[in-house]
């Protein structure tokens, strides 16, 4: 029997993110951790996919609506940046885990 929408309908959950490629273990010592909701309303989820590969100013600045601890808080904003070799791979490992 086929699924009906309002059976896969539910509240967003956070999920982990790991970085854990070559260059960020070497200049960080480990992987890096963050995390994001599994579900986005729908114009904010086109907006990052059109943002990304248009502007990335204001991509860079989703990420602080986006990117949470483990408690669901947001990690960047009110002064606190990421390094900016970070905020490419944020936003890709965003981008990707949002595209599933």
């Amino acid at each position: 029997m086929a699924k009906t929408l309002a059976q896969l309908a539910a509240k967003p959950e956070l999920i982990k993110i790991t970085i854990d490629d070559e260059d960020t273990i070497k200049r960080y010592e480990e992987p890096l951790e963050f995390y994001i909701y599994d579900r986005q309303p729908l114009a904010k989820f086109i907006k990052i996919a059109t943002t990304i590969n248009t502007d990335y100013d204001a991509a860079v600045l989703m990420l602080e609506d986006l990117v949470l601890d483990e408690k669901g808080a947001k990690i960047t904003g009110n002064g606190l940046v990421l390094p900016n070799d970070l905020k490419t791979k944020v936003i890709q490992k965003t981008v990707e885990h949002l595209g599933k």
